[in-house]
């Protein structure tokens, strides 16, 4: 096994124990990066190439330079008797939308391709200073805006392992790519409306959504204030925990990072499940879908494979002593996506306020004696199609007219949602669950170009996980599965605020439950082919 399959957990062993050094991590998988990335999105890709279709395209930026010197001074700790930190010598990559001193910071946009950060955003920093090794910068939707990966300025967008004409899912498509790959054993994410846990479903990897306020905000470059989310993206449950332990607790740089001591997510992986109660609730199993003929919301049933999936995994934990509770009521899932639609947007325009061409970012070239007629060309040219609808729905929904009517009334949804999720964990309450087992995804991987273009579609694809963050509590998504057409299939466990180790703890029960299962050694078609490469 290469090293850049370890992992996060062994590889830190491994350089903390000198068996191993950071640099040969490093170059292992800057080597597979060769082999399987592709050319890295950039604003100009140029004709298509042969190999296009058959890479990852997880990279805007590779940061070389940067990781070998960290690398380095990792391996001179390690020689000198010093512990570099619990991630010593482990590589990760960083979604494109969080700032990091000295390296460009793009949020996938052409308005900041030219923007260089001047700080680092605490999660990247608490990475390093845990002696993790930044490989560089990957791609997603710009600004966050999307479920695909394919609204990125940056081009050509990343393609899932698993079946390169598939989309990775999104927002953080690139960096849920980029593990599934192998190009490195942890990414940094965020989730808005899902955008950590769907990507990860769609490309077979475990990814976290925390507590909102578990892990610092600052630094990441904001779409809706009150949703993002940052979390952990890994292959597996304890990797998720080593690296949620590494970046969570409180921080003096943002206000809305909660007080509230940081657990040992590691140590509570071995408790297991006895005794836990685990719900199931006929609401995750029933989804909806536009029909574009008549604009009308249509209930569809779950696909029969990602059902089987979850009562097997449920099946599977009560068979590690978890009680099992059936028909949970959560009426107001189905609103989730609408309400999203409002709020979502309200902040979004609110947050792009700033990009005007003015202190940083892109300006027009064009030569403009008006200071508003500046602005209308910098947004205008800077901003792609999707930017552009979240301002314009937005500033619509929010105005003076409207607000009651639209924004006013997503928020009563919102709350609604949130009671139904205190209800079912209330420890005093009729349920009082300790956790909600569900799909994590309506499908699993859609073609590249199939549904690009309709954001009330595409939206859809996060209808199982936005509840989530409209309540703000945690969810998980674990790969659960390989389906008939060759991709993987995710479940969720969600569960109340702060919750984060009871959540690991039943993941890890069901990873080691299904252990032996035949899937487990299924690989992604880019690394079953895959020919060996210098990184040079």
């Amino acid at each position: 096994m290469e090293y850049c399959e370890l992992s996060a957990y062994e590889i830190a062993r491994l350089v903390r124990q000198r068996q191993v050094k950071a640099v040969d991590v490093l170059e292992s998988c800057l080597k597979r990066i060769a082999a399987v990335d592709g050319r890295p999105g950039s604003l100009e890709p140029g004709e298509p190439q042969p190999n296009d279709e058959q890479s990852v395209h997880a990279f805007i930026t590779l940061t070389r330079e940067r990781a070998y010197a960290r690398a380095q001074a990792v391996d001179q700790q390690v020689a000198a008797g010093k512990d570099p930190g619990q991630l010593a010598g482990v590589p990760f990559t960083v979604k494109d939308i969080f700032c990091v001193e000295g390296t460009p910071s793009t949020a996938a946009s052409r308005i900041l391709a030219n923007f260089t950060a001047p700080y680092t955003a605490t999660p990247v920093a608490r990475m390093e200073s845990a002696g993790g090794i930044m490989l560089g910068k990957v791609n997603l939707d710009e600004f966050t805006y999307g479920s695909s990966n394919e609204s990125s300025a940056f081009q050509p967008a990343p393609r899932n392992p698993w079946d390169p004409s598939r989309v990775p899912g999104g927002s953080s498509g690139g960096s849920t790519a980029s593990v599934a790959a192998g190009e490195a054993p942890l990414s940094i994410g965020t989730d808005t409306a899902g955008s950590i846990r769907q990507p990860a479903a769609f490309c077979g990897v475990v990814g976290m959504k925390p507590t909102y306020g578990r892990v610092s905000r600052y630094g990441l470059i904001a779409f809706a204030s009150s949703l993002d989310c940052p979390g952990p993206v890994a292959r597996n449950v304890t990797d998720a925990a080593l690296m949620l332990q590494t970046i969570a607790g409180a921080d003096p740089h943002d206000s809305t990072a909660a007080l509230v001591n940081v657990p040992d997510y590691v140590g509570a992986l071995a408790e297991g499940v006895r005794g836990m109660r685990i719900g199931l609730s006929p609401d995750y199993f029933r989804i909806v879908f536009p029909n574009p003929d008549t604009n009308e919301l249509e209930e569809q049933p779950l696909p029969q494979e990602i059902r089987a999936a979850v009562l097997h995994a449920a099946e599977l934990l009560a068979r590690a002593g978890a009680e099992i509770v059936e028909n949970i009521p959560m009426p107001n899932t189905r609103y989730g996506i609408p309400a999203y639609f409002v709020i979502s947007r309200v902040e979004a325009a609110s947050n792009l306020h700033r990009f005007d061409g003015v202190k940083y970012g892109y300006r027009t070239p064009a030569r403009l004696d008006d200071l508003r007629r500046m602005y209308r060309q910098t947004r205008n040219e800077g901003f792609g199609p999707q930017p552009k609808l979240r301002i314009l729905m937005g500033m619509y929904v929010s105005a003076a007219q409207y607000s009651a009517q639209y924004y006013n009334r997503a928020l009563k949804v919102r709350t609604l949602i949130r009671r139904d999720f205190e209800t079912v964990f209330d420890p005093a309450g009729l349920h009082h669950l300790h956790a909600l087992l569900t799909p994590t995804t309506p499908t699993t991987a859609f073609p590249m170009q199939a549904i690009y273009g309709n954001s009330v579609l595409m939206q859809y694809a996060d209808q199982l996980t936005v509840p989530a963050n409209h309540a703000g509590i945690p969810g998980i998504s674990l790969p659960a599965g390989i389906a008939t057409d060759g991709l993987p299939i995710g479940i969720q466990l969600l569960g109340p605020d702060f919750s984060e180790a009871a959540l690991l703890r039943i993941a890890r029960a069901y990873e080691i439950a299904s252990a032996d299962e035949d899937w487990r050694t299924a690989r992604p078609k880019v690394l079953t082919g895959m020919k060996g490469a210098s990184h040079d």
